[in-house]
């Protein structure tokens, strides 16, 4: 039966091909994807939302037959040789980019842009038949935070039955800290982070404008600089905050390469 609703998730996506390795560090975020797919309808579409893809203005992948980009260095060559031969959700891209023109903001269709790993990864392991059509949408240079909860807003007006909405980044983004030898001071930076974050996505007792400018001045929260010392991994929960504007229904506590990441969704939007 076709859906009538969006459902939005902001997933942690992992480190490069690793989730896809069988790493024990990532095992938490593989079961969690997996239950992510299982707990929403099966999209007639998948949009993507990637941190990694930055563009002077909203971008969309108009590609016939998109290719992968292997946007990671130094793994086994078979990381290299990975597939995702999913359909391009192409009346989907239009429809984006007609939306967020009416709305005002000028966006742009790519027909040469493969799928970088933000999105092929993520979805390997939540739909591997890859039968799910997909379209990829990227961020804005300057990494403004209100202007990406601006483009979630114009997105909420997308008319598409079925749609998953997916926010493919990464709640702690610091890489040297990954590889660092785990001290109290990371851990307190990082675990208040989280709960700064999780309370801003599902507090009930938050109005709209409060929660909205919590993401607005989202450096301001404890460890913010710490967790994400350049933003492009949390941007993509600002558009599907954009999109869904009320609290979340549920958030997801999981540990990747021993830090804590979080999963957000809002069902039926």
């Amino acid at each position: 039966m076709t859906q009538n609703n969006k459902h939005i998730a902001y997933i942690s996506h992992g480190g490069g091909p690793m989730p896809l390795m069988g790493d024990p560090a990532h095992q938490e975020m593989v079961t969690e994807l997996k239950a992510l797919a299982a707990r929403f309808p099966k999209p007639d579409a998948i949009l993507v939302v990637s941190a990694h893809w930055e563009e002077d203005v909203p971008t969309i992948t108009a590609a016939t037959q998109p290719s992968l980009v292997y946007d990671y260095y130094g793994f086994p060559e078979e990381t290299y040789q990975l597939t995702y031969p999913a359909p391009a959700a192409l009346p989907l891209a239009h429809k984006i980019y007609e939306v967020l023109h009416t709305t005002g903001i000028a966006a742009k269709l790519d027909t040469q842009r493969g799928w970088d790993h933000g999105v092929f990864v993520p979805l390997m392991l939540m739909y591997p038949d890859a039968a799910i059509p997909v379209v990829e949408l990227s961020l804005v240079k300057g990494l403004d935070a209100a202007q990406h909860l601006d483009i979630g807003a114009a997105l909420a007006e997308l008319d598409y039955d079925n749609l998953l909405v997916i926010g493919s980044g990464f709640s702690f983004h610091n890489m040297n800290a990954f590889f660092a030898p785990t001290t109290e001071a990371i851990t307190a930076q990082n675990e208040a982070f989280e709960a700064w974050l999780q309370d801003t996505c599902s507090s009930e007792a938050l109005d709209e404008a409060q929660r909205t400018q919590r993401f607005i001045e989202w450096y301001n929260a404890p460890g913010a600089r710490f967790c994400q010392p350049r933003e492009e991994h949390l941007l993509p929960l600002h558009v599907c905050y954009g999109m869904a504007q009320r609290p979340s229904d549920f958030v997801q506590s999981i540990k990747v390469l021993n830090k804590q990441a979080s999963m957000v969704g809002w069902e039926n939007v």
